[in-house]
């Protein structure tokens, strides 16, 4: 079986497509503005109809910015980085009616018989068996270690235990991470169990509170900020292991966006959020699989910049796998909510789920 579901495009042979009128162009009337009948994006496949049966994919998509029209290529643009005079999209419909259709049904499998109409447990919740999750997991993440591009989305927790710490640490070094978003308490505490062997003060493997430990990540945030940077301080400090060396050892690029709790922060923390929006965004266009831990505010952020498809370099339309780990439904039914309905929810607690995930992994390459 294939790892990655065909792609089937519309059909713009048939009505109402056949029928679509082109689509309309409006001049942005200001840096930053843009007409007031827009074309809000969305995270599935568009496509604009520029006349003549001709009609164009969006080569990536993003929800709640618009398309812009450069030399026949269809842009996505965050309304903020519009330029007066841009060739902006406009319409609100998304069936053809203003020459513009969404397409959501382009990795949809054939229908399967359905035998009864009501049945139980079809919604994921704790009670849910993940076993099926974690196989395609396994099978995507095999694949997109040689043929993509995998983003992951963590929260300090991950760092916090020694196992699940390790765990993240041995997939980064054997090529199953292609780019960390994450804020200053991962990379602090990371670093803080590097030197100290503590999270916010406890032994991040028997959980024991160690005397003055609470001062631990602060000391990290000062020693670092003394060298001047997390390579530097890594180097000169003699730090041996974690889920920062790693990436810094194997040259996986981070990002770590500020935000108004943070304590320091560390100096390759993005204080300004539209330059860590930026930042993330340039992983939102490569990414072909996205796995966010226990980090519900980043999640949602990236959610909202990943599109469900990727136009590879060959012209082949894929799926992004989107997966989101946490504890309860909330996080999960939060990034729904906010639109990335093909994000998959597996509820369990992320350190047993990188340990396990790790270890399978592991397995299959020894």
């Amino acid at each position: 079986m294939s790892i990655l579901p065909p792609y089937s495009p519309p059909d713009f042979s048939c009505p109402p497509l056949s029928d679509a009128p082109a689509v309309t162009i409006e001049p942005a009337p200001a840096d930053g503005v843009v007409p007031s009948n827009f074309h809000g994006t969305s995270n599935h496949p568009e496509y604009v109809h520029l006349g003549e049966g001709r009609w164009l994919l969006a080569p990536e998509s993003r929800m709640d910015a618009t398309l812009i029209l450069r030399d026949d290529v269809l842009e996505v643009v965050e309304a903020r980085r519009v330029r007066k005079g841009d060739a902006v999209v406009v319409g609100r419909t998304e069936n053809g009616e203003e020459g513009i259709y969404v397409h959501v049904t382009g990795f949809q499998p054939p229908e399967e018989e359905t035998v009864d109409k009501f049945s139980f447990r079809t919604r994921g919740t704790r009670e849910t068996p993940f076993s099926r999750s974690y196989d395609e997991l396994y099978r995507v993440l095999r694949h997109d270690r040689l043929h993509g591009h995998i983003v992951w989305v963590l929260g300090p927790a991950v760092a916090f235990d020694k196992d699940s710490r390790d765990a993240m640490q041995g997939l980064v070094e054997n090529g199953y991470c292609h780019g960390l978003l994450a804020g200053n308490a991962l990379a602090t505490h990371d670093l803080e169990a590097a030197r100290f062997r503590t999270g916010l003060g406890q032994d991040i493997y028997s959980q024991h509170l160690r005397p003055l430990g609470h001062y631990n990540h602060l000391d990290i945030i000062n020693e670092v900020r003394r060298h001047g940077s997390i390579a530097k301080a890594i180097g000169e400090l003699d730090l041996q292991d974690g889920i920062i060396y790693a990436c810094e050892k194997r040259g996986v690029p981070y990002t770590l966006a500020g935000s108004i709790r943070d304590d320091g922060p560390l100096p390759e923390v993005i204080a300004d959020v539209y330059q860590a929006q930026d930042a993330m965004r340039e992983h939102a266009r490569r990414a072909t699989t996205v796995v966010a831990l226990a980090t519900q505010l980043h999640a949602i952020a990236f959610g909202n910049m990943v599109p469900s498809y990727r136009v590879m370099p060959d012209g082949e339309v894929r799926p992004v796998f989107f997966y989101i780990v946490d504890m309860t439904e909330f996080s999960v039914d939060k990034l729904a909510n906010r639109g990335s309905a093909q994000a998959v929810g597996i509820l369990t607690n992320v350190q047993d789920f990188i340990v396990n995930l790790w270890n399978n992994l592991r397995q299959k390459e020894a």
